[in-house]
């Protein structure tokens, strides 16, 4: 069954790059985090998608919410995608697809490409006590996140 509002965020650490770890319980108790998984750098629909986060962060920031981007592609394409689009956020490697499979964000076969195990694109909002707030799991790749109802739920819980 897909994770719902009022459940338990599943705890993560992830690299955001070589020297650097991030986990979810780094926020507990301080800020509300927006979780973006999305199936691959540098592909049109998630650069899209996180150059429009990117542009509108101020948004997220005056929420007090972390916003965390997580897809399956390695720390060195995540650094060199964050690099070159800009990004002001972080960018999480989830390589080994433990995070994007137990928020069920995670295709068996991902369309047209024949790759297995990729991300989802997919919005979670976790609250400051670690309880999911909003959760959205697209089965397509091409559609985006409904950010005017994760804004709502956002200002809710600033």
């Amino acid at each position: 069954m897909p994770l719902q509002q009022g459940q338990k965020a599943p705890a993560f650490t992830l690299h955001a790059s070589i020297n650097e770890k991030v986990s979810l319980s780094d926020f507990l108790g301080s800020k509300n985090v927006l979780i973006l998984f999305f199936p691959q750098a540098f592909t049109g629909v998630c650069t899209k998608e996180l150059c429009a986060v990117r542009d509108e962060l101020s948004k997220y920031n005056d929420a007090n919410a972390q916003v965390l981007g997580i897809s399956v592609d390695s720390v060195f394409t995540l650094a060199k995608f964050k690099e070159e689009q800009q990004y002001n956020f972080t960018l999480l490697s989830d390589f080994n697809k433990e995070v994007s499979t137990a928020y069920e964000a995670i295709y068996d076969s991902f369309t047209g490409m024949e790759m297995k195990g990729v991300s989802k694109r997919a919005a979670f909002i976790v609250d400051k006590q670690g309880v999911i707030q909003y959760a959205e799991v697209l089965e397509s790749a091409g559609d985006l996140p409904n950010f005017d109802k994760i804004n709502e739920v956002l200002e809710k819980i600033k």
